[in-house]
């Protein structure tokens, strides 16, 4: 006799499945609650708010998509998603090449590389506002120790974080030199888990260093490098604390972002309303590249040693 033809078993059965996917719906409950009321739910008071006039004071008063059209002749909304995409083509490739060499670097045989990967790290575990404050006093044009240490050879150092041209690319060597080695770090747990009989192979081969990187090392970091990409470009997008301590969105709004306006329509404008549609505009942003990304880097390279 099976279970199927058993009443008592069926039920017993079912019972036991009931409790196993109530235990289980009870262990996943802090994170779906939690996942819920701190991402999903202000995703969509967001959204709602897009559609809103609302100045923190009076009530809310529905405007449907005025906020949207207005987004057409804001010129200072229209210059931050300028300076943003400017930002991410500063940081992005700088980032990426720099932290792949370093990681190419720490995973070859080398002396105290271990004490190395620490100090790379060191500038990520900073605060971002306090790092703001040292590097705003090294590139002050008057008294930091750059513009001084350029005197002491007869240069005259440039207005850093006054002169439009300078101020931004000032602003991505910060961020590029705190988040490398941070990032080498992703770099290097996927040329570790690349198996050393493949270039072992390539040697018996003949094959040479170059080949072997772009036949071998960089096919099978595309997983790592999808991470890498799809994380920086985000954080990069989402730049805020650097620009407010270092430069407050100057000169002339050279280095407002677009997350840096949403700030300032917010708390300075008090436009919750025409914010929140700047919010939504940044999402879709970040949405619609990391899309491309990951269908870009979806074909992945596997060798099979079966």
């Amino acid at each position: 006799m099976n279970a199927n033809s058993n009443p008592g078993r069926r039920k017993s059965l079912h019972r036991r499945h009931l409790r196993s996917a109530a235990e289980a719906y009870a262990m996943l409950a802090p994170s779906i609650i939690g996942f819920t009321v701190f991402l999903i739910a202000p995703i969509i008071v967001v959204v709602a708010l897009s559609f809103y006039d609302w100045n923190f004071l009076s009530d809310p008063e529905f405007v449907g998509l005025a906020n949207y059209r207005d987004l057409a002749g804001d010129d200072r909304a229209i210059q931050s998603i300028g300076n943003t995409f400017y930002y991410v083509l500063l940081n992005i490739p700088a980032q990426t090449v720099l932290a792949l060499l370093l990681a190419l670097a720490m995973n070859a045989k080398i002396k105290a590389r271990n004490a190395f990967r620490v100090i790379y790290v060191l500038p990520w575990m900073a605060m971002p506002v306090a790092l703001g404050v040292i590097w705003r006093w090294v590139f002050d044009p008057t008294f930091g120790g750059l513009n001084k240490f350029l005197g002491l050879f007869g240069v005259d150092g440039a207005a850093w974080l006054t002169d439009s041209s300078w101020a931004m690319p000032v602003i991505a060597s910060v961020n590029v030199w705190q988040y490398t080695g941070y990032t080498m770090l992703f770099f290097l747990a996927g040329l570790q888990a690349i198996p050393t009989q493949l270039y072992e192979a390539a040697n018996v081969d003949g094959a040479s260093k170059t080949y072997q990187f772009f036949k071998i090392t960089m096919p099978l970091l595309r997983p790592a490098m999808l991470f890498v990409l799809i994380t920086s470009v985000i954080g990069s997008f989402q730049v805020f604390d650097t620009i407010h301590v270092m430069t407050g969105g100057g000169p002339a709004g050279a280095t407002s972002t677009l997350n840096y306006q949403i700030y300032l329509e917010s708390f300075t404008q008090r436009s919750a309303g025409y914010a929140s549609m700047l919010a939504v505009i940044l999402f879709g942003i970040i949405a619609a590249i990391t899309l491309l990304q990951v269908l870009f880097f979806r074909k992945r390279t596997v060798y099979d040693f079966s």
